[in-house]
């Protein structure tokens, strides 16, 4: 059978949920909805769509790299936002992060994440061939 790996970030919710940021089975990697969120656990830049969102994939880039992953490996991304006419400042993000690499994505306008001032939350999906 295969190990899988898991990494935890620390973020609160985790334990209080049972998840965590990143499990790892075989060539199959998973990132959990990834929210953006500060060093100190506030919200990362209130009010500013592109820096949530270039937030979210930086803590995504540090859970793939403790599993030996990187970003090139991505193959789907799904982007939940609160505000859809912010499209193109989060495209914009998605889009620096995947110019060389881009994967299959989807992004979805939902009402509310778990703090109002978060207005995006990503997951992501790899395959390391």
């Amino acid at each position: 059978m295969t190990k899988i790996a898991r990494v935890f970030s620390g973020a609160p919710w985790e334990a209080k949920v049972g998840y965590c940021r990143a499990i790892r089975r075989g060539p199959h990697v998973w990132v959990t909805g990834t929210a953006p969120v500060a060093e100190d656990g506030s919200v990362f830049a209130p009010g500013d769509a592109y820096a949530q969102a270039k937030r979210c994939f930086e803590i995504i880039e540090q859970a793939l790299a403790e599993l030996g992953v990187g970003m090139d490996q991505i193959v789907r991304t799904r982007m939940f936002v609160t505000d859809i006419s912010q499209w193109e400042a989060f495209g914009k993000a998605h889009g620096e992060v995947f110019a060389e690499h881009p994967p299959t994505t989807s992004m979805i306008g939902i009402n509310a994440l778990i703090d109002p001032a978060m207005m995006i939350e990503i997951e992501a999906e790899a395959f390391v061939g």
